[in-house]
């Protein structure tokens, strides 16, 4: 497979996994993908939720090329990681006032 320059590919793995209840698998690129085959994981980070674990749900890899060359995927290539992380459920109350001090916006906090 080629993923063409500022081209996003879905990159197939062959693998049908079940999230236990209450977690995600979260999709990482490896350290080394970016740097070395000038790929990112397109949305960041992907994730897989329990309810993805159909005999057809294959967990495939959203890549971005961005490289000014054409990068090309074999079979075996490493390109990301997944880790199984916990996804509490919470209940989300509406509020008229924080009664917090806002703190400046984003980027505020020293950086």
């Amino acid at each position: 497979m080629d993923v063409q320059p500022g081209g996003v590919a879905l990159v197939r793995t062959g693998l049908v996994i079940e999230v236990p209840s209450g977690h995600f698998l979260g999709i990482f690129a490896r350290s080394s993908t970016p740097l070395k085959r000038g790929l990112m994981v397109a949305n960041g980070v992907g994730v897989v939720d329990p309810d993805y674990s159909g005999p057809e749900d294959e967990v495939m890899i959203q890549v971005l090329n961005f490289s000014t060359s054409v990068v090309a995927i074999k079979r075996g290539d490493r390109l990301a990681q997944g880790i199984v992380l916990p996804a509490p459920r919470v209940t989300w109350n509406e509020v008229s006032d924080t009664g917090q001090v806002t703190r400046g916006g984003f980027g505020s906090t020293g950086t």
